[in-house]
């Protein structure tokens, strides 16, 4: 059994098959659909979605504080996703770095 309801007569008994659901009621069955990812989205400026441990290359240049610039066309290490006003947590030649989404493509 699972938490689906069938769409035809709203009963919540239904078998869960590898590529498709079943009604036990109606007997009506229908296609699975890819489930979501559970969380948020985040989708490099190339419309890519983006996951833990992925790589990504600057788009432009970017200056940091003081008075030094990541060039655009860097290779990042593997990121990680997280919350808050930029999305990526990573490391660019041995600094921690935090970047937005949309300076980045995926490797």
């Amino acid at each position: 059994m699972s938490q689906q309801t069938c769409p035809e007569c709203e009963m919540n008994d239904v078998l869960q098959h590898a590529d498709h659901w079943e009604c036990m009621t109606c007997g009506h069955e229908w296609a699975r659909e890819e489930e979501a990812p559970a969380g948020r989205i985040v989708k490099d400026a190339h419309g890519n979605v983006l996951t833990d441990g992925d790589c990504v290359v600057l788009i432009k240049d970017l200056p940091l504080k003081g008075a030094q610039v990541l060039k655009g066309g860097t290779k990042t290490k593997p990121i990680r996703l997280v919350d808050g006003d930029h999305e990526i947590s990573c490391k660019i030649d041995g600094m921690a770095v935090g970047l937005k989404a949309c300076f980045v493509r995926k490797a």
